[in-house]
């Protein structure tokens, strides 16, 4: 992904107005980002951690923002482990969390969202390069996939959800 500025990702979001774009606090750490390692940008607002966005390079090059809740803390899963709908990366179950986001436009103000199973610290390129390790309690399932090969996968799944928050 190429390096954005915080006139870039505040201007990209389509299902946040200008007053909460504005207002959104980027991540932490934001200078150092290793942006030759992302395939989109992802992080919860440090300033509203029920809040968390996601940036993508649009199909015209120009940035796509997707706002997301996070589910409130104190929730607990039954399931021992569970894998991102967008990496396909298996955690321990505390690693992975239903991310929700209004859908663009009227249909979003009219309450209307759509979901996703994420890595809970949105670190999907990172796993997929191999970048960072999930926590597990079992071993972890080796892909015969190779790196390139899952970050196409990767994009294509992020691709089909921001294209469900546009579209609706």
């Amino acid at each position: 992904m190429d390096p954005l500025t915080e006139k870039q990702i505040r201007a990209s979001f389509v299902n946040s107005t200008k007053g909460e774009a504005a207002r959104l606090r980027l991540p932490l750490g934001f200078a150092e980002l290793p942006w030759t390692d992302l395939d989109f940008l992802g992080w919860v607002d440090p300033g509203a951690p029920l809040r968390a966005h996601l940036v993508v390079p649009g199909a015209d090059e120009r940035p796509l923002g997707v706002s997301l809740r996070v589910p409130a803390l104190g929730r607990t899963s039954a399931m021992k482990s569970s894998l991102c709908q967008v990496c396909l990366t298996a955690h321990a179950s505390s690693g992975v969390s239903l991310f929700t986001a209004p859908l663009a436009g009227q249909r979003g103000r009219q309450g209307n969202t759509v979901g996703i199973y994420l890595c809970a610290d949105l670190a999907c390129p990172l796993y997929v390069r191999g970048r960072r390790q999930p926590q597990l309690r079992s071993g972890r399932q080796e892909e015969s996939l190779t790196t390139e090969e899952r970050v196409t996968r990767l994009r294509t799944n992020l691709d089909a959800f921001t294209a469900k928050v546009v579209d609706g």
